[in-house]
């Protein structure tokens, strides 16, 4: 557990106490070199993309992603059903000099981490509510993503958004692979539901999400 509890702390100070920008859609990632390329047709941002029983990637099995990009050149989206653990928001601000942390106050505060996806395991994400927003902030339409420790600590402070989940990497396809991999019914589409990401427990989101999905015409 001290180990797990050390590998996120070090990620944690790598990718949001140095200065940070707001994600962008990937450009360099090293993706499968040979899949079967889907054609496109319409894209799947803000839906939920739901793993089938015919998913082959273990560990993609009952997963719920939330679809942030998608077009003719790839798609980029986040899990948000899968928790990885918690680590205690103290363990984060412990060596940061700033006085305007009340770090005495904060330090036994638990946050709970998320498992984004297999891409850019290093970068971390603040996915939350739209009624928060800073210079790290970028909009995906009712939803927004975060990344710097400023935000945790105004959401320990219950000063930042209303909802918000900390989730540690992503999910990324290169181009026709997630067309593809919807072709061959590996995933399947449903509607973006605030509570299903913020409200439901996280081993009844993909049963919810599957029981609400339809096929893409």
């Amino acid at each position: 557990m001290r180990k797990i509890i050390a590998f996120f702390i070090i990620i944690f100070f790598y990718n949001i106490y140095l200065p940070s920008k707001a994600i962008e859609f990937p450009k360099h990632y090293k993706f499968p070199k040979n899949y079967f390329k889907g054609k496109y047709y319409n894209s799947v941002k803000d839906l939920f993309l739901v793993s089938t029983k015919e998913m082959k990637d273990s560990r993609f099995e009952k997963t719920v992603i939330l679809m942030l990009e998608h077009d003719k050149n790839g798609a980029l989206g986040i899990v948000i059903n899968k928790q990885l653990g918690k680590i205690t928001l103290g363990s984060l601000i412990n060596k940061i000099e700033d006085q305007s942390i009340n770090k005495k106050e904060l330090y036994d505060i638990e946050i709970p981490i998320y498992w984004g996806g297999p891409v850019d395991k290093k970068k971390i994400l603040i996915l939350h509510t739209n009624d928060y927003r800073n210079e790290t902030t970028k909009k995906y339409n009712k939803l927004s993503i975060s990344n710097d420790l400023k935000t945790l600590v105004k959401i320990a402070e219950e000063k930042g958004p209303k909802k918000s989940l900390v989730i540690l990497g992503m999910s990324a396809w290169n181009i026709g692979q997630l067309d593809g991999e919807i072709e061959m019914e590996s995933w399947t589409l449903s509607e973006m539901s605030m509570d299903l990401i913020f409200e439901v427990e996280n081993n009844k989101k993909w049963l919810k999400a599957l029981s609400n999905s339809f096929i893409r015409l």
